[in-house]
């Protein structure tokens, strides 16, 4: 049972300090892909093809 305990406790002492840098990447990429999102929805031709979804769906007769 010692063993086991020694062995986890290496695990988590070679770990310190991953996950920020992993959240950071994370942050980084999600904040590109957000940026890039956004200049795809707001160019010409998107913008003009969900104001026709948009006009269609509010003409709609209930």
């Amino acid at each position: 049972m010692r063993y086991v305990r020694r062995v986890r406790a290496r695990m988590r002492a070679n770990d310190a300090g991953m996950t920020t840098s992993e959240y950071a990447l994370g942050t980084v990429a999600a904040c590109g892909f957000a940026a890039l999102l956004y200049r795809v929805v707001t160019s010409d031709g998107v913008r003009a093809a969900l104001e026709g979804v948009i006009g269609k769906a509010l003409g709609v007769q209930f």
